[in-house]
């Protein structure tokens, strides 16, 4: 099993590197040499018994689990942001805006049955000691029907330290605003890592998708309102806003450090930098887009306007630049806007610095669509739910 563990010696050691400027800054790729990978799309109306059937289809589309997984260790970040308790009136949060279990259970088990040998399921949930488990509780979910869906499932709360005794650093091969991060353990003790966010839009930076998931790989005991100063916090309190969106203060100083702070402290800019910077990091292996149920007009319900709507859509793809964008157009966008373009009327776009980094493409024409062509199952977000003058 492969580790990118780093101790705090060789971490030192290599910011030694960058501020000598051997460290390369990040150049843009050419576009036709940029990885690609294809999509699965595919209807799925409900979260019954169809959504295994449907993801059985869609994983053979893409060459089978097995080649993937067979004897390793996955991890899999799944979307469970904001509180449990957080809901639309009537909607549990897996109807609009976390990842639903259904969804996660029918992906454990088609893991398990590709051989995986140890699955482990990953999100920010509470107090730093508290097991994910009883977060997923809060809400009405029973995880022993994740758990039981395959052998040797795992949970992990990554607001804290988990199962080892420290935290792990992950390193950005050419960041924008960070060289690397701190997270927890199961994010590097893993062979194979899955992303499964639900497909909804962003209200600051355009859409949730299965790179924007892996923003939320950054425990709040480090980067939230309550990190600590010298030593990570011993509470996950409030939002990463402070210091990721707005840099107003530096994240706990055993993490790294930012790289320019004279950079500037607008949200806008750094998020969309910051989170092409981690899938470098923290590269994607399989992402799969829940797009059954979800909300409009934001990723929560603690904005105005949100919408529950029903696209009735799942997709999967082994290159998380070309999920995203194909995921992008199937909600009725052009994955190739840039800022002031419908989603990204009000922040860069995260594709953009993906591209940069070259971790993918988003060029339509590049990425081969398995299954249910995107018009068919095109699912214009913007316009789902609003009523006619």
């Amino acid at each position: 099993m492969k580790r990118c563990t780093m101790t705090r010696r060789a971490w030192l050691s290599g910011m030694g590197t960058a501020a000598a400027g051997t460290i390369l800054r990040p150049r843009a790729a050419r576009a036709d040499s940029l990885p690609t990978a294809p999509v699965a799309v595919t209807r799925c109306a409900s979260y019954g018994s169809e959504v295994t059937a449907a993801l059985a289809v869609m994983f053979d589309q893409l060459g089978g689990l097995g080649r993937l997984v067979k004897g390793k260790t996955v991890a899999i970040k799944i979307n469970m942001v904001g509180d449990p308790w957080m809901q639309l009136p009537g909607l549990p949060p897996e109807l609009t805006h976390w990842t639903n279990p259904v969804v996660i259970g029918a992906t454990v088990y088609h893991l398990g049955r590709a051989g995986a040998r140890r699955i482990r399921i990953l999100e920010c949930g509470g107090a730093p000691e508290d097991p994910l488990e009883q977060w997923m509780e809060l809400a009405g979910w029973n995880p022993a029907d994740i758990r039981n869906a395959a052998g040797n499932v795992e949970f992990e709360n990554t607001n804290g330290t988990g199962s080892a005794d420290s935290y792990s650093q992950i390193v950005c091969p050419a960041g924008h605003i960070f060289p690397g991060y701190e997270v927890n353990h199961s994010y590097t003790d893993c062979d194979v890592f899955v992303s499964i966010p639900k497909m909804k839009e962003h209200h600051w930076f355009g859409a949730t998708l299965s790179m924007k998931n892996c923003y939320g790989m950054t425990p709040l005991t480090i980067y939230g309102d309550a990190a600590g100063v010298d030593e990570p916090g011993t509470e996950a309190l409030g939002t990463r806003v402070g210091i990721l969106h707005n840099g107003d203060r530096a994240p706990s100083l055993t993490a790294p450090q930012e790289i320019d702070p004279n950079s500037p402290r607008a949200g806008d800019y750094r998020l969309p930098r910051i989170i092409a910077d981690i899938v470098s990091a923290r590269p994607v292996d399989l992402a799969v887009i829940d797009g059954i149920q979800t909300i409009a007009g934001g990723e929560g319900p603690w904005y105005d306007n949100i919408r529950p709507i029903s696209p009735g859509v799942l997709l999967a793809g082994l290159n998380p630049v070309t999920t995203d964008a194909v995921t992008l157009a199937v909600m009725g966008f052009d994955p190739s806007a840039e800022r002031g373009t419908p989603p990204f009327e009000g922040s860069d776009s995260f594709l953009t610095f993906a591209q940069e980094l070259g971790l993918g493409t988003r060029d339509l024409s590049r990425i081969e669509v398995l299954g249910t062509p995107v018009a068919d199952v095109e699912f214009d977000v913007r316009r789902a739910g609003v009523a006619a003058p």
